[in-house]
């Protein structure tokens, strides 16, 4: 993946990277943690601009999250609600509640939750699901992608020849965040299955 990073970077300068960032949102086996770092060292041997490389890095990320956000629009409440009742232990009174929750916290939500792992992508969904005012997810989207992407080209760009550090301990970083939430999922099965057993032998009464 690097050497493909670098071809791009290479072809198409500090729009490549906005590109890569552009194509992380939607894949995100594409980890931002390492294309920003590469773009800094690139931008610190002096094959790109650092400004361009914050510029186009930072415009990816708004295209792609505008990208999952018109596809949340489209996928809407009503077909949240059908799928919603179709998965497993999930009850359309939990989405009721995430909507109620978006609605009160979604401002900070989408802005610091494009400085979260793996939450980065995610975010952009709900917020077209619940139609955020597209020029207030366009504002809050750049801010935090700003202060994430700078973050990031900074320390490959500081860092030179030694950028990978910044994967490395991200991804240590990226696995305490997944840990967490299979352990949330796993809380909230268990729960939810304690919840069936109790209505079934009151049932049975």
């Amino acid at each position: 993946m690097t050497d493909w990073l670098l071809d791009l970077m290479e072809t198409l300068g500090a729009p490549g990277a906005g590109l890569a960032i552009a194509l992380e949102n939607l894949f995100p086996p594409l980890p931002s943690e390492v294309i920003l770092p590469l773009a800094g060292f690139t931008a610190s041997k002096g094959e790109m601009n650092l400004a361009a490389v914050l510029l186009w890095t930072t415009a990816g990320s708004v295209l792609g999250a505008l990208a999952l956000y018109w596809a949340g629009a489209l996928l809407g409440r009503d077909r949240t609600l059908a799928l919603a009742a179709r998965v497993p232990l999930l009850k359309v009174s939990d989405i009721d509640r995430t909507e109620a929750w978006f609605l009160r916290h979604g401002h900070k939500a989408v802005f610091f939750g494009r400085m979260i792992p793996l939450f980065r992508s995610l975010i952009s969904i709900p917020a077209g699901v619940e139609r955020m005012p597209v020029a207030t997810f366009t504002v809050l989207t750049t801010a935090g992608s700003l202060i994430w992407n700078t973050v990031f080209v900074l320390a490959g760009y500081t860092l030179g020849e030694n950028w990978e550090l910044v994967g490395t301990y991200v991804g240590l970083g990226t696995n305490v965040v997944i840990a967490l939430v299979a352990l949330a999922l796993a809380v909230f099965a268990g729960v939810r299955l304690a919840e069936r057993r109790k209505g079934r032998h009151a049932t049975r009464r």
